[in-house]
């Protein structure tokens, strides 16, 4: 993963604000908000952050964007639910009953924010690729770079939970497995060289320090 750059980074569609030409960037901190439409805790605390991060750091040098993506509930989390979130603020699923009942939408099914920055969905196809010991060990070994140092029945657990995932799994999220995330919300830090300098999973605490020593770095 140590030498996965900016441009890694796949956007099948843009929805807002692009095409974003990722080539275009360097020289700039960029910070890519991994989410999904139907993913409540995205909405709780990842975008409102990075909306605020960008309102602190866009002068100062910081680039975001939200790149959505799908890895689960694929008849929600696809393109058409991400553009109609970034036209009208409406949301669906699991996010619009977390945050209906929390008192967090207005108009009965809108976000009372909208996001300033780009907006891309992620390249998502189908996945007809088999599910092999190999490439179950393989995702276990990228996922957890401890993997083989664990006890023999912890190994076999991971293995079932990896083969159960990729037997109910019927696409592919590009990004998302190029960078071996865990799930969303996710993010990816990248320096002004483009280079991926961290990713980090739920609700990451360090990020804004991180995002602060590399706006400091020339």
């Amino acid at each position: 993963m140590n030498n996965l750059t900016l441009s890694d980074v796949i956007v099948d569609k843009w929805v807002q604000d692009g095409p974003v030409k990722m080539d275009d960037l360097l020289g700039s901190v960029v910070l890519v908000e991994v989410f999904q439409v139907n993913c409540p805790g995205c909405f709780f605390y990842a975008l409102p952050n990075a909306v605020k991060l960008y309102q602190k750091y866009h002068d100062k040098g910081l680039v975001i964007i939200a790149l959505a993506t799908a890895f689960e509930d694929y008849d929600k989390n696809t393109l058409e639910n991400l553009e109609l979130l970034v036209k009208t603020g409406e949301v669906i699923g699991e996010t619009f009953k977390a945050l209906n009942q929390h008192g967090l939408l207005v108009d009965n099914s809108k976000l009372p924010w909208k996001l300033p920055f780009p907006v891309g969905m992620d390249r998502v196809e189908p996945d007809n690729q088999p599910v092999t010991d190999e490439r179950v060990l393989s995702y276990a070994r990228r996922l957890l770079e401890q993997f083989d140092r664990l006890p023999e029945d912890q190994q076999q657990a991971i293995l079932n939970q990896i083969r159960t995932f990729f037997e109910q799994k019927i696409m592919k999220a590009e990004t998302f497995e190029r960078f071996s995330l865990q799930g969303t919300p996710s993010a990816m830090l990248f320096d002004r060289k483009g280079q991926l300098h961290d990713v980090s999973f739920g609700q990451a605490e360090h990020k804004q320090s991180a995002i602060e020593q590399l706006l400091a770095q020339n």
